[in-house]
């Protein structure tokens, strides 16, 4: 994995240099009356503890609230909630991730040959979504091998016992997990954490671009609007991930963690920005073809993983099935969470 994301990283830096040729219009700073850099850094640094803030909150509510009995993972609320979540996911895949990689990738200050003449968006969030495919697939055999081999050894009895209890599907696959035996993880359990961990790599390279570009702007017109959709952004954001991170049942300290990267991302985007904001120029052909591609990529991987791990896994299990009721509110939930996260693609 560790190779592979080296290599990724390789073609997606060397692609970005394959065009330099530009507009001569695109490296100038334009006469813009907003661009005050005295005043827009006290704004990027209250953006970046507002920001900070708001993930932490988004991203710890629902490792909190499971305490609360009415949002315990068995009820039918956790369930409504968990859909709202997910349509925020699929709604920054869409709505946010793949129309900036499409404005950046086809913007005039690109070379005509190739990236107008090529979706290179489409194309790439579409390898995305495969290899996102192939990761949860591949990690499944991996633990059905494992289980196998055990069973043959004539090892754990309760593991079957167990695996039919988490593979029951929808709320009640985290009741009694603490009592889960020694052994091989559940199939279920073992998917929600690849789920996770896969998610948050998405969202976490979506944070920094986003960042990044913030940190590296100096017009006070759209940083004041831009940091409070942020805000709003990170916080509904972090609830989904949080969501996952909560069925995936990792121990204190990777929960730390990965709450840690989550929040900790876009504040590091924007004091990266404000570090380059002399050599980075957001107009020029190496960073709208870097940051572009990891656009598309970000955007397939999130689009994939709402769509086939979060609300298909649950609209197709028993708890859902087993009641039209609460399918229509868990469809009205899914609509409210994308339908909200939609419309701040107004401002960020």
């Amino acid at each position: 994995m560790a190779s592979t994301s080296k290599m990724v990283s390789t073609v997606i830096i060397f692609m970005a240099f394959l065009c330099t040729k530009a507009l001569s219009q695109c490296e100038e700073e334009t006469n813009n009356p907003c661009n005050n850099k005295s005043k827009a850094l006290p704004l990027k640094i209250i953006g970046i503890a507002a920001i900070l803030i708001t993930s932490i909150i988004g991203v710890c509510l629902p490792l909190i609230t499971r305490s609360i009995p009415a949002l315990s993972p068995d009820r039918n609320l956790f369930v409504i909630v968990k859909a709202f979540a997910s349509g925020i996911i699929l709604a920054t895949g869409f709505m946010h991730v793949l129309p900036d990689s499409f404005d950046m990738l086809r913007s005039p200050c690109l070379s005509d040959n190739p990236w107008h003449k090529f979706p290179f968006t489409g194309f790439l969030a579409m390898l995305s979504a495969i290899f996102t495919l192939m990761v949860d697939s591949m990690a499944t055999s991996m633990y059905t091998t494992k289980n196998n081999a055990i069973s043959a050894e004539g090892g754990e009895s309760t593991t079957g016992d167990h695996e039919m209890a988490v593979a029951g599907g929808g709320g009640t696959h985290l009741h009694g997990h603490h009592h889960r035996p020694k052994g091989p993880i559940g199939a279920q359990l073992l998917r929600y954490r690849v789920v996770a961990m896969v998610m948050e790599l998405g969202i976490v390279v979506h944070s920094i671009v986003i960042g990044l570009g913030v940190g590296a702007s100096n017009d006070v017109c759209t940083i004041k609007p831009l940091v409070a959709a942020l805000c709003f952004h990170q916080m509904f954001e972090g609830m989904g991930l949080g969501g996952c991170i909560l069925q995936a049942e990792y121990k204190p300290l990777k929960k730390a963690l990965m709450v840690f990267f989550f929040s900790m991302t876009t504040p590091f985007g924007i004091a990266l920005g404000i570090g380059l904001a002399k050599t980075y120029k957001e107009n020029s052909p190496s960073a709208l073809i870097t940051v572009g591609l990891l656009n598309a990529s970000s955007a397939g991987l999130l689009i994939y993983m709402a769509l086939v791990d979060l609300l298909a896994a649950d609209f197709m299990g028993p708890k859902l099935q087993g009641s039209i009721k609460l399918q229509l509110k868990s469809f009205a939930a899914v609509l409210l969470g994308a339908g909200g996260m939609s419309v701040m693609a107004k401002w960020a």
